[in-house]
């Protein structure tokens, strides 16, 4: 069938072919996603008609520019070079962007199994680390030319089929354009003032909220949205009584407060003598605890780690604070709930913070932060450079200046047998923190470090011939050789003469997926955490539940350290204390107790839920007030401590 001369078209065609191309992946993804979603068909009308009404609305963001331009084009020049020229370049670079993005859509799902994100919006501010990934992950000259190809074929179609053809030969009167073009603006100011990238989360299933999504809008809603105001958008008490209850929620035998009102800032205090042993943390890349033999995992792929289990402090029941790196730096330095929006590592005022470096510091240890890639990424330099602690890490941002306060040292090219997109080997991080540690007892000085590895995250290549999984095959091959390096590291660290007087801490910033069909999966925040080598404590198991941010001020409980407190976290072998954790999206926060979980959302939304642990599952529950309110006092204050200044020295 031709097509109907008209200026318009191209424009129609394109959005034809945009509405039709996201229904193919939106179908794709839900093929894929259905057996593990847990959705039924009667899920699929919403995710059909909320996707249309989000397609509806890519497709007037991408055109409503070419609107403009058709309206203004005088007739005269309809149908020259100049046009034909323009229109067809135009229609091939932005079918060539929706093709590509629809491609990036698939990996994404692979890896997140949601729509683009927060962390697309991250990937491309990274571009170095996300092509090199891309590069070494995928056969990217072949999905550079099918994209090139694709669109090619999409381009030669409907021009076969006479689109551009009538739109060069049409002579649409200038009012019909008008008309054409307010009603075109008139839907995407509508879109604009009455839809929003919630109106898809209002079911209970998440792979379902996710389906009714549109990537691209996603990615701009994220964009758009990169830090969100508790109080603006959440659920409040007055100042406060959040503080008050908070208080009361975190007092302990051992503290008192040394302010009053909205602060948490307290002395703990510790009658038995100190002991103060250097302290190596390991903070695994994406390790799940599932991973673990311990934890059920029948693969053998962590035989270090489960021996070490064994010998150390292994916490069974802790939880990541979210899904991503620099937020589980932020509870591992800070000791803080996690707030809306991004990381505190990734933002503005957030130097000169009461952290755990500084405690240290005030103990006289050297902090130090190791990471195998280029610290600029992710904002980590900038955050520990003015958070107290040297940096070691794998220069490639010659030009940047991070303005830091403190020492930063390049890993050099000799020191490094293997290196991929996120930076060097684990052994080679190892190795450059084994270095430091040599340097600092030969000159008599304690030390604190924070070493962050790479090597369990895609391409999950790592040196050749360590393990029997070839590099860059599987996740498992790099979970295996993530444990083999740690057990490289004990057997090197073992002969070495501050080794007895140092405790090692081997725990994960996140898991290794967040995906489930619920809200908030909270199996996916499940996470294995190890305190090895500390003195004068027996091997065991810490089986209550407890949170990432706890992992300092129960270490330092072990320790008997008295010492000035703006954390959050809880010892949690301590008497009184009382079992609950922290897990969060960029947008739900949720609160967890044993068997309950409370999600508050934008909107002013608070949901409550049942938990089985044992089966994973999730189920409406009444409301809990007593929850609601502890799931408020800590999130808003934390909030606006941050805000206020009052998580600063």
């Amino acid at each position: 069938m031709k097509s109907v001369k008209n200026r318009y078209a191209v424009l129609f065609g394109f959005g034809t072919v945009l509405l039709l191309l996201s229904f193919l992946v939106r179908t794709a993804l839900l093929i894929w996603a259905f057996p593990q979603s847990g959705m039924h068909i009667s899920d699929l009308p919403a995710i059909y008609l909320k996707g249309l009404v989000y397609d509806i609305g890519v497709a007037l963001f991408f055109t409503i520019g070419y609107a403009l331009y058709l309206l203004i084009l005088p007739q005269r020049l309809n149908n020259t070079l100049f046009n034909r020229t323009f229109t067809y370049t135009g229609f091939f670079l932005a079918t060539m962007i929706l093709v590509f993005s629809f491609f990036a859509e698939f990996t994404f799902w692979g890896e997140y199994a949601g729509r683009f994100d927060f962390i697309a919006v991250d990937y491309l501010i990274y571009t170095y680390e996300v092509i090199s990934n891309i590069n070494q992950s995928y056969p990217l000259p072949l999905l550079i030319g099918g994209v090139l190809l694709f669109t090619a074929f999409v381009t030669w179609w409907l021009s076969r089929r006479g689109t551009f053809r009538s739109s060069f030969q049409s002579n649409t009167p200038f009012f019909k354009r008008l008309f054409t073009f307010a009603v075109l603006l008139g839907l995407m100011l509508l879109h604009i003032f009455l839809v929003n990238n919630t109106w898809a989360e209002k079911g209970k299933n998440r792979y379902a909220q996710e389906l009714a999504k549109a990537g691209v809008y996603s990615f701009v809603s994220a964009y758009l949205n990169n830090e969100l105001a508790y109080d603006k958008y959440y659920l409040m008490e007055d100042e406060p009584t959040a503080f008050n209850r908070l208080r009361n929620m975190m007092q302990s035998p051992d503290s008192h407060y040394l302010e009053n009102g909205n602060s948490i800032f307290r002395s703990i205090t510790d009658t038995t003598t100190r002991v103060t042993p250097n302290v190596i943390m390991v903070t695994i890349e994406s390790f799940s605890a599932d991973f673990m033999e311990r934890f059920g995992n029948t693969g053998h792929i962590t035989p270090v780690l489960d021996s070490i289990a064994k010998q150390g402090i292994l916490f069974t029941n802790m939880y990541a604070t979210g899904t991503r790196t620099v937020r589980g730096m932020e509870a591992l330095t800070l000791a803080v709930p996690p707030t809306p929006g991004q990381s505190i590592v990734r933002r503005k005022k957030n130097e000169n913070l009461y952290s755990i470096g500084h405690i240290f510091e005030q103990a006289g240890y050297e902090s130090t932060f190791f990471y195998g890639g280029d610290g600029y990424f992710d904002n980590m330099n900038k955050y520990f450079g003015n958070n107290g602690y040297d940096i070691t890490d794998r220069l490639r941002h010659k030009l940047v200046d991070d303005h830091i306060t403190t020492t930063r040292t390049n890993i050099p090219d000799s020191a490094v047998q293997f290196e991929n997109a996120w930076g060097v080997c684990d052994e080679d991080i190892y190795t450059a923190a084994i270095k430091s540690a040599d340097e600092k007892y030969a000159a008599g000085k304690p030390f604190y470090d924070f070493v962050m590895t790479t090597s369990n995250h895609r391409p999950f290549t790592y040196p050749a011939g360590k393990i029997d999984i070839p590099s860059g095959t599987s996740r498992e091959g790099a979970v295996k050789y993530t444990d083999y390096a740690i057990g490289q590291f004990l057997k090197k660290i073992s002969t070495k003469p501050w080794y007895k007087n140092t405790v090692i801490i081997f725990v994960a910033d996140h898991c290794a997926s967040s995906a489930g069909k619920n809200e908030i999966e909270i199996s996916k925040y499940h996470i294995p955490a190890i305190l090895y080598n500390v003195p004068n404590v027996a091997p065991q198991e810490i089986n209550v539940m407890c949170s990432q941010i706890d992992i300092y001020p129960t270490l330092l409980g072990m320790l008997h350290w008295t010492y000035n407190s703006k954390l959050y976290g809880r010892n949690v072998l301590e008497p009184g204390y009382q079992p609950r954790a922290m897990v969060s999206t960029y947008q739900k926060l949720g609160y967890l107790e044993p068997g309950k979980l409370l999600i508050l959302s934008p909107q002013q939304k608070a949901e409550c839920f049942s938990w089985n642990a044992a089966k994973n599952e999730q189920h409406a529950a009444p409301m809990d007030s007593a929850l609601l309110k502890n799931s408020i006092a800590t999130y808003q204050t934390a909030y606006s401590l941050f805000r206020n200044g009052g998580m600063a020295k």
